[in-house]
Parts: structure tokens; C-alpha cells; sequence
């Protein structure tokens, strides 16, 4: 294992510094301070490098991008409905920065955060810790956070993400990583990608995409991703069906370290990632970060996804507890196996 380290560029005055966590047979993983975002996922191949991530090469992209892309996002993520919660009887009022509601920790959340950042590195695995101490007048949300994510790199493929936080009081905790995968040759679109996802049942959304509470079974729909479906395919057959030009859903899955709780892979069955994640929601959205006018036309080229507990959970007694209590430690983990 080892670990290379060079600047990426500056914002506000600030380094931008990137990581590279490189194992023994080259699989390696890049990542940057600015968002904590997941930069690189590559792969040695017999005919060179493939990349697993839709990425950029250079800091002004991520800065500009309004996808969130392979960011770290909370402290929240997803949407809050009303930007406005009650713990212990007490409200609080934050940020509503898209529509009337909060998206993601707002637009002063983690993905928009130049982190700290130290690496480890020994002969089974390499580790990039990021830090950041958020003050509750940073983003509106109660509580100073000391906030810690982990990216670690294993010599079987394997990325576990590790979210850490700490609060001075109680809060709201409920991170993901926004990644964004292509494991097609091309990456050109999601003609030759299939997903996979261990959910019987998804939420129902109201049209500004806000949970309404209700569940609706899969089955005999065109959400049923239980088995291996071709995007391309779910994709033209919610546009021919119900006129639906993109996947922006959220799946009920059961936290599971030891089954994944979804799959990717390409249909040449030359490589695929199955996921693991400890808290009970997967969501998936389609969309093309790289070219502004593919993604007008609705020509999509990335999948996102993000494991998390049901978003807007504050607000639904059965989706799952994301409160923090004060002085307490909450742990999340997120695994990625790459596997060819």
C-alpha cells in the first residue's frame, strides 16, 4: 500500500490537496479536502486504467458543479421538509436552500467544507482521515459538531467510508457520500450498466420530491430492482409508461454489513461494486454532471447513489432515529466492493 499527496488548486485563499491510496495490484482511490469527495476510483486493467467514478480532473468543476459530485453531504442529507425540526420539544429553523426546503446540510453543509485531512497507511490497507469542527452559527443547525470522515482503501478492493460525529448537543446526524458511478467501458452512457437493489418496497415522494410517508411495493412495477435491470431499459420504460424522464427514488433496504444492499455492474460482466450499508435507505438518481447538454436532453451517463437512513426521517416516526443525542458518538459505515 502506499499514499502520494499533491495540491489540487486553491479556494479562498485555501490548498486543495489530494490524496491518492494506491494498493499492491493498482486499484487505487483519490480523494480531495474540498467536500471530502471521492475523486478517483480506478482500476488496473490488461488493456490500461478504467475509471468506476464520473469524476472531474480539476478543482474549478467540483466548485461549480450543482451535483454534489462523490461529495460528502450532511450534516443531513437529502431533504428536510419545511427546513424547520423539533427535538425535545424545541424548534429550530435552518437554511432553505432549494425551494422551501433544506437540501443536504444547506449551502454551508459538508460538501461545501475544505477539510482537514491526515493519512495512514500500513501493508493492509491506507486510510485518509478528514476533520471539521462545525460551529452551530456555520450552518444553523444546533449543536457544534465534531465532525470525522474516513476513506480507507483495502488490498482486496474493498473502500469503506466512515462517518464520525460529536455534538455539544443534541442535533441532527444523517450523512451519505453523493457517488456517482460508470462501470462501462465508455462511460459514454447507462446503456451497458445494470443495477440491483434489495428492496421490496420504495417512498412514496410528493412532487417536490418530499416523502409523504407511504410505501409502495416494487413488484410488478418498473422500480422492481430485485434482480438485475438494465437502466437504460427502467429508463425508456418510465418515460414510454409514465412520462418520468429520470430515477430520483428512495428504496426501503434492510442495514446489512455482510449482503449488499445493492449492486452495480456492467452487461460485458467485466466489473461490478456491490455495496453495504448499515442504515436502512438507498437512493438512486440519474442524471449526466459532465455535459449540460446530454442532461437537457435527458441523455444520462451517471448513476448516483447514497446510502443514508430515510431522508426527512425527523418528520416520520418509522423511518428511523437521526438525532444525535449531546456527548454521544454517532458511527456510520459505507462499503464499496469492487469485484471483476
Amino acid at each position: 500500500m502506499k499514499i502520494e499527496t499533491k495540491k489540487f488548486g486553491e479556494i479562498n485563499g485555501e490548498t486543495v490537496t489530494k490524496y491518492t491510496l494506491i494498493n499492491q495490484h493498482e486499484t487505487k482511490i483519490s480523494l480531495i479536502t474540498l467536500g471530502a469527495t471521492w475523486q478517483d476510483f480506478s482500476v488496473k486493467e490488461t488493456d490500461g486504467r478504467h475509471q468506476l467514478l464520473v469524476n472531474f480532473d480539476n478543482l474549478e468543476d467540483y466548485i461549480k458543479t450543482p451535483y454534489y459530485l462523490c461529495k460528502a453531504v450532511g450534516r443531513v442529507a437529502g431533504r428536510i421538509a419545511g427546513a424547520q425540526f423539533s427535538i425535545a420539544g424545541k424548534d429550530y429553523h435552518i437554511e432553505n436552500n432549494e425551494k422551501d426546503y433544506a437540501l443536504h446540510g444547506g449551502s454551508h453543509g459538508f460538501s461545501f467544507i475544505n477539510w482537514s485531512a491526515e493519512s495512514r497507511v500500513d501493508e493492509k490497507q491506507a486510510s485518509v482521515i478528514f476533520k471539521h469542527y462545525i460551529k452551530s452559527s456555520d450552518d444553523q443547525y444546533p449543536g457544534n459538531l465534531e465532525a470525522t470522515i474516513i476513506y480507507t482503501l483495502t488490498e482486496n478492493d474493498r473502500v469503506t467510508v466512515t462517518f464520525l460525529g460529536k455534538s455539544d448537543q443534541a442535533t441532527l446526524f444523517n450523512p451519505t457520500l453523493h457517488a456517482y458511478f460508470n462501470v462501462t467501458d465508455s462511460q459514454h452512457d447507462l446503456r451497458k450498466q445494470w443495477l440491483k437493489i434489495n428492496s421490496s418496497k420504495r417512498l412514496e415522494l410528493n412532487t417536490n420530491k418530499i416523502p409523504t410517508g407511504n410505501f409502495l411495493p416494487v413488484k410488478g412495477s418498473n422500480y422492481d430492482f430485485q434482480q438485475k435491470e438494465n437502466l437504460q431499459d427502467v429508463l425508456d420504460k418510465l418515460k414510454k409508461d409514465q412520462s418520468i424522464i429520470e430515477l430520483d427514488d428512495i428504496f426501503l433496504v434492510t442495514p446489512n454489513s455482510q449482503e449488499p444492499v445493492a449492486e452495480i455492474g456492467d452487461s460485458a460482466d467485466k466489473r461490478r461494486i456491490k455495496i453495504y450499508s448499515q442504515r436502512n435507505a438507498v437512493v438512486v438518481f440519474t442524471t449526466n454532471p459532465l455535459d449540460p447538454e446530454r442532461e437537457k436532453q435527458h441523455d444520462f451517463n451517471a448513476l448516483a447513489i447514497e446510502c443514508q437512513t430515510l431522508p426527512d426521517a425527523i418528520h416520520h416516526q418509522n423511518f428511523g432515529d437521526i438525532i444525535l443525542p449531546a456527548g454521544k458518538t454517532a458511527v456510520y459505515n459505507i462499503a464499496y466492493q469492487y469485484e471483476h
